[in-house]
């Protein structure tokens, strides 16, 4: 249910408004709720109070000027569209409100109170594609059932699970499985083949935020809820709408988040932080995990009530050495999507190459099978991938780790980050694009870590380790 904040002093006028808005009706049920205010101070109060999905916002307020109030407005609402409303055809004051942010310029009297209807539903239709484009991952283009490659009897058994799980769109999901696998995968292609029309895919990975800035991810946080929060926002379960939130890792959820995520399964409901509007859940849980959860139960580590509302269904992504028929078929789509990724055209794998690659231990997975092969298609100088350009195979009892590592004593972090840069940028004759895609980082960050490590060039004498 969306909220409208409606501020005017004209009482009668709200009073009609606000019994036609809730009359609004969406899939059977009230599509709004209304709030109103009277004067410019309690409307911005409500706006603290309510986080509403639109502002209808009179041009003459008793205590201020409704042009004066949008940049606060905007700042209290977020993306909240913001309508301004004036009995008077002033030229002047409609450019102002437009450059200010506001979505529409209308006039009154209504001779209706549904000649307000096409300007709401246009102004949140236009927020909702919004939010949707700004939720959309641009590495991620629409996953579809044919990206799950494989034909062995266990790939075929996870799609036979995909489609059962599909035919249940708010069934919470739990995909497990090692590093690597492709769990991110499965739970896009069950999202869109979840949904007849685009909805959005949020993803997060609860490892790779601290605890303190995941909840405010999460949920959302409200203007001042903690030091640096200027304005409010909306968390991932806002943003996700009648979606999927994509919970990456969630094996490593810290005790606190793990219970106040099992609130928010329950009832369906949660707050943003420092808010005290109940927000409604709508969106569909897909979980993912490296972890095996049943022992983070057993160990104390993770809450069986929310293991138990997690995997209300599993699906388990099988490691790559357990489905090695089916490295064939992913080294060739591997390659159309690295070759225009990285713009060249190596499409020919010789067989022996091939073998090479069926045998390798690929203890990283697909996404180490996606890494060797960027790195063979950069090397590559035709359009036939290339053997020495292939890892050697480690021995079966060795520890798994890069081979250019150097034997004896194990590297501090930061100096393995330094000679795998040099590495990199050595294999690539320094071209410093090449060496990111290889790296998988972005040019920006490799460009602060060549200055870190004593270098802005990256390409003359060796890199200087750092303490």
């Amino acid at each position: 249910m969306e909220t409208l904040l409606l501020v005017d002093d004209d009482v009668s006028l709200l009073e009609s408004l606000t019994l036609h808005f809730e009359e609004v009706e969406k899939d059977g049920q009230p599509r709004f709720t209304v709030v109103t205010a009277t004067t410019a101070a309690a409307g911005l109060e409500r706006a603290k109070e309510c986080s509403p999905s639109l502002v209808v916002l009179d041009m003459m307020l008793p205590d201020r000027s409704g042009l004066e109030l949008i940049e606060e407005m905007r700042t209290l609402c977020g993306d909240a569209p913001i309508v301004l409303v004036t009995a008077y055809h002033d030229m002047e004051s409609t450019i102002r409100a437009m450059k200010l942010g506001a979505f529409d310029y209308i006039h009154k009297p209504f001779a209706d109170p549904a000649a307000l209807d096409l300007v709401v539903s246009r102004a949140l239709s236009i927020r909702q594609l919004s939010r949707r484009a700004a939720s959309a991952d641009q590495e991620h283009p629409v996953a579809r059932l044919g990206d799950v490659v494989g034909q062995t009897p266990v790939m075929q058994k996870l799609v036979k699970e995909i489609g059962k799980v599909a035919a249940a769109p708010k069934a919470a999901v739990l995909i497990t499985g090692e590093s690597g696998t492709g769990k991110e995968l499965v739970a896009r292609v069950v999202h869109n083949y979840s949904f007849d029309e685009p909805r959005p895919f949020v993803g997060i990975n609860c490892s790779a935020i601290v605890d303190t800035l995941l909840e405010s991810e999460l949920f959302g946080h409200e203007k001042g809820a903690f030091t640096g929060a200027t304005a409010s926002k909306p968390g991932k379960f806002e943003i996700a709408e009648d979606g999927t939130v994509f919970l990456d890792e969630i094996g490593d959820l810290s005790p606190p988040l793990q219970a106040k995520l099992l609130r928010v399964l329950q009832e369906r409901e949660f707050e943003r932080v420092g808010g005290v509007k109940r927000l409604q859940l709508r969106a569909r849980v897909i979980a993912a995990t490296h972890r095996d959860l049943a022992e983070e139960v057993r160990a104390g580590r993770f809450r069986e009530d929310l293991h138990q509302r997690l995997q209300v269904i599993t699906l388990h992504v099988p490691p790559l050495r357990e489905r090695r028929e089916d490295i064939p078929l992913l080294v060739l789509a591997l390659l159309e999507k690295i070759n225009s990724r990285v713009h060249k055209r190596v499409t020919r794998v010789p067989a022996e190459v091939m073998e090479t690659l069926v045998g390798l231990p690929w203890r990283g997975n697909v996404r180490e099978l996606e890494n060797v092969l960027t790195r063979a298609v950069v090397l590559a100088p035709g359009e036939v991938l290339l053997a020495d350009t292939l890892p050697r195979d480690a021995p079966a009892d060795a520890a798994p780790g890069p081979a250019w590592l150097p034997e004896g004593p194990l590297p501090t972090l930061a100096e393995a980050e330094r000679q795998l840069i040099e590495r990199a940028l050595e294999l690539t004759h320094g071209h410093k694009g090449r060496a990111c895609q290889m790296l998988g980082i972005s040019r920006p960050t490799l460009e602060r870590k060549l200055v870190r490590y004593g270098t802005a060039r990256g390409v003359k004498g060796p890199l200087k380790s750092v303490s």
